[in-house]
C-alpha cells in the first residue's frame, strides 16, 4: 500500500511532462522529493538527476529509471497555423489520431487536437491506408500562421494530454507510465533504503534520452562508477489479446514485478533478488531475455570494467499509447523488493558469476 506522500509523489510524475531532451519538469519533481527524505542531489549537465543515500557506504549499488517519454517535436509551422511535428521516440501513429495534445512553450503550455479528415469524407482508397507521422498535424485553433508563430517556436515539444484514470482493481492508465514507474520505483526505494541502516551505497537515478538511444544511464553511470546496478524500466505485459505467451512469456499485470533471465543479467544479483522476495513474500515473475535489453541496462551492463546488473520491470499493457496500463501493487512490490535487496547487501558480497 502507497503512502500519502508516495502517492502523491506518482500523481506530480505522471502530471508533469518529460519528452526526451525536455526532461527539466519532472526532474523538479524529483528533486524536491527527494530532498524531502534527506538525499544527496545533484544534477549533471545531461540532466540525469542522482539521488544518493549513505554516500559514504560500500559497494556502489547505482537504480536506474529513466524519466523520458516519447513525445513530438515541433518541425514547422504552416500559414494556416497547423503544427506539423516529428516523431521523438517511437509512436505507432494510428495511436495519436484522435488525440488531445499539449504544445510546451517557453510561455506556457498550448491546448492542441491531432485528428484527420472525417471518414464521411475519406475515399474507399484513404480508408486503407495506415497513416504515417508525417501525415499528421497539430491543430491549436489559431486564426493562421501569424498567430501560431507568436505562441509556438521551432522545436518546442509536444504531448499527449498528461495524467492518468484509475481504474479496477488498484491499476491505473495514462501516458508516460513507460517510465515514469521506473523513476517512482528507484526513488521511492532509496527512500526505504534511507529508513533502514544500509551498508552499501545507493544512488537512484532518474536517467534522460533512454527513448532515443539510452543515452543519460551512459553518462551517469560513468560518473557513479557503481559495482552493482538495478535497471527498472516497463515491460509488455501478455495478459491482452493479440500478444502471445509463446514468444514474449507469461507476463501478468497485478501479479508482481518481472525479473529477468539472460545474459543481460548477473546471475548472483538475480539470485539475491529472488531470495529477498521469497523472504519477505514479495509476487514476482521470471521471464528470460536472450538478448540485450531494450532499455538502460544494456548500457549499464558495459559501463567502464562491467557493472554487476539486474533488471526489474513493470508489467505494462499497451505500451507507447496514451492509454498504459500498470498495477500499483506491481510498482509498491518492486521498491520494497529493490529496497531490501540493497540493505542485505554489505562490503563483503561477492557478485562475481
Amino acid at each position: 500500500m502507497l503512502t500519502d506522500a508516495e502517492s502523491q509523489f506518482l500523481k506530480d510524475l505522471l502530471h508533469a511532462p518529460s519528452p526526451s531532451g525536455f526532461e527539466r519538469p519532472v526532474q523538479n519533481v524529483v528533486r524536491e522529493y527527494a530532498r524531502s527524505f534527506g538525499a544527496e542531489v545533484r544534477t549533471d549537465w545531461h540532466g540525469n538527476v542522482i539521488v544518493v543515500v549513505n554516500p559514504g557506504g560500500s559497494p556502489r549499488i547505482m537504480l536506474a529509471g529513466h524519466c523520458d517519454q516519447i513525445g513530438l517535436l515541433v518541425k514547422h509551422v504552416d500559414d494556416r497555423g497547423f503544427l506539423w511535428v516529428h516523431a521523438i521516440g517511437g509512436w505507432d501513429p494510428q495511436v495519436l489520431i484522435g488525440q488531445a495534445v499539449q504544445v510546451w512553450t517557453r510561455q506556457g503550455p498550448i491546448s492542441g487536437v491531432i485528428a484527420r479528415k472525417p471518414i464521411h469524407l475519406l475515399s474507399p482508397e484513404e480508408r486503407k491506408v495506415v497513416p504515417e507521422i508525417k501525415n499528421l498535424w497539430v491543430d491549436i485553433a489559431v486564426r493562421d500562421g501569424e498567430e501560431a508563430r507568436s505562441l509556438v517556436e521551432i522545436g518546442d515539444p509536444i504531448t499527449v494530454q498528461l495524467g492518468f484514470r484509475p481504474l479496477r482493481n488498484n491499476l491505473v492508465c495514462g501516458p508516460a507510465m513507460d517510465n515514469k514507474v521506473g523513476v517512482w520505483t528507484v526513488i521511492t526505494a532509496a527512500r526505504r533504503v534511507a529508513e533502514g541502516n544500509p551498508q552499501a551505497a545507493v544512488y537512484a537515478v532518474s536517467t534522460v534520452q533512454e527513448e532515443i538511444g539510452l543515452r543519460g544511464v551512459q553518462t551517469s553511470a560513468f560518473q557513479i562508477d557503481p559495482q552493482l546496478g538495478i535497471v527498472v524500466d516497463v515491460t509488455h505485459a501478455t495478459d491482452c489479446p493479440t500478444v502471445e505467451e509463446s514468444q514474449f512469456g507469461r507476463v501478468k499485470v497485478g501479479q508482481g514485478p518481472v525479473l529477468y533471465r539472460g545474459p543481460n543479467v548477473n546471475p548472483v544479483v538475480l539470485e539475491r533478488l529472488q531470495q529477498q522476495a521469497g523472504a519477505s513474500g514479495i509476487p514476482t515473475q521470471l521471464n528470460g531475455l536472450a538478448v540485450p535489453a531494450s532499455n538502460d541496462a544494456a548500457q549499464l551492463q558495459l559501463s567502464r570494467g562491467g557493472v554487476a546488473t539486474g533488471l526489474v520491470c513493470i508489467p505494462n499493457r499497451y505500451m507507447h499509447s496514451p492509454v498504459e496500463v500498470v498495477s500499483l501493487d506491481d510498482l509498491d512490490h518492486a521498491a520494497t523488493l529493490i529496497a531490501k535487496f540493497c540493505l542485505s547487501v554489505t562490503p563483503v558480497c561477492d557478485f562475481t558469476p
